[in-house]
């Protein structure tokens, strides 16, 4: 029997846990600081067990993690290198959905020397993004062919028709996280270009991005996704003329979140006295207003007309009205969390999808391709979401494929090479979860 230790149990933690139940061979214990969060996902299974356990106390983590053989961390990034030092301690392996960031890739050394696999990225951006994409340059370099252009896009969001709100987005992940992601820099070259947006202008810079969907050509925001570049070297891409990772949203996302960001509700810093302060004093706070009409004010503050769907959609959430602001909360973006958390979740059977889409431009010394792969996947309504299908289950696989030996590699990795992208995308074809690609050749 092999022992696994899952830490965290939010949003995408369910399908990830249901996968590894499943394995005849896997004793599973699911450790959150909600107890009633992981005995939700365990169930009363008989190869599972329920813990609480406080992220931050270090001694609790080391004793789950003595007696197992391999812990997913689902917990917030800032944890993972906690985790990943008590696993080289205690040679257990590791597997996470996030970003590689530089206190994990400087455990890369430790690991090999331990004999354990710190395997990072493996969920769905990154993760199948990373798989997919190094599956077809993999195949243009064996056509002896190199890739010119890339460009990636991934949103998740509500199918067609859960998209019931102003916002075209229902949270799927961590709502904090979504916002925070806000905040970032972008970097990408385009056309030959090296491009820089500063933080706090990501959401001036997008695009019109059409993909069809269930048959129906659809357009959505696409914009920067963090620094694009370092994936060049990772995906094995040299001198392309466009490089690009982005992200998709429902038309109008780029243009409110740009004006949040610009009131200040992305701000993490707490402010002081908003204990029974109503949603429009701490919007007339943040524009220094007194005015009695606060909506007029408001527009002029952030430079909108009146009848603007920017100003209608801060309406709708409410930060125009009376209602008190929710108790313990007292930063900016913890309130806004709050907030779009309490109007902007799935009703019981609605659908989210998972957009992912490459484009690929490679030349050959006798000509050219386009190549633009696919993937649209669905929620199922009143069982797992497509967040959580397309996050957990490939991390699940991997924890299946590193215990029964099928991946022996060590040290900090990401799925960039056939021996874990290729028996794991695989199964997610199997599971349903594939792409559709179209090539077009020019000679």
């Amino acid at each position: 029997m092999k022992n696994i230790v899952v830490f965290g149990a939010g949003m995408v933690a369910g399908a990830h846990v249901d996968y590894l139940l499943d394995v005849p061979d896997f004793h599973v214990t699911v450790a959150s600081r909600t107890l009633s969060k992981a005995e939700a996902l365990v169930k009363d299974h008989p190869r599972g067990r329920a813990v609480q356990v406080n992220s931050d106390d270090e001694s609790a983590l080391e004793t789950l993690l003595a007696e197992a053989d391999l812990a997913v961390s689902l917990l917030p990034y800032a944890y993972h290198p906690t985790v990943a030092r008590l696993c080289i301690k205690h040679r257990t392996h590791m597997v996470t959905t996030s970003y590689v960031k530089e206190a994990m890739a400087q455990l890369d050394g430790a690991a090999r020397a331990a004999g354990v696999i710190l395997l990072n990225e493996i969920g769905v951006d990154p993760g199948i993004d990373h798989m997919t994409a190094m599956r077809i340059v993999h195949g243009v370099q064996a056509r002896g062919g190199r890739v010119t252009k890339f460009v990636s896009w991934c949103g998740g969001l509500p199918a067609p028709e859960a998209n019931t709100n102003p916002f075209g987005y229902k949270f799927s992940w961590s709502p904090r996280g979504v916002l925070l992601a806000g905040k970032n820099p972008a970097h990408y070259l385009w056309d030959g270009q090296d491009v820089v947006i500063p933080g706090g202008e990501l959401f001036e810079h997008y695009w019109t991005v059409p993909v069809s969907v269930e048959g129906q050509a659809m357009d959505f925001d696409g914009y920067p996704n963090r620094d694009s570049l370092p994936y060049m070297q990772t995906y094995g891409i040299e001198n392309p003329q466009t490089f690009f990772r982005g992200t998709l949203r429902y038309p109008g996302w780029c243009q409110t979140l740009r004006k949040i960001a610009e009131l200040g509700l992305l701000e993490e810093t707490p402010l002081d006295e908003l204990e029974g302060a109503t949603f429009a004093q701490l919007t007339a706070r943040l524009i220094g207003s007194d005015s009695h009409n606060l909506r007029a004010a408001l527009a002029a503050y952030l430079d909108l007309s009146l009848d603007s769907p920017v100003i209608d959609n801060l309406a709708w959430l409410g930060f125009l009205g009376d209602e008190p602001l929710p108790a313990g909360q007292h930063s900016p973006i913890d309130i806004l969390t709050a907030r779009m958390l309490d109007k902007m979740q799935y009703a019981p059977g609605e659908r989210d999808m998972l957009i992912l889409q490459h484009q690929f431009d490679a030349a050959y010394p006798d000509g050219s391709e386009r190549i633009v792969s696919t993937m649209v996947d669905f929620g199922l309504p009143h069982g797992a979401t497509s967040m959580a299908r397309t996050v957990g289950l490939p991390a699940a696989i991997a924890v299946k494929l590193i215990l029964h030996g099928e991946i022996d590699l060590t040290g900090v990795q990401v799925p960039v090479v056939p021996e874990i992208y290729g028996p794991v995308l695989e199964e997610l074809e199997e599971l349903g979860i594939r792409f559709v690609e179209t090539w077009e050749r020019h000679d």
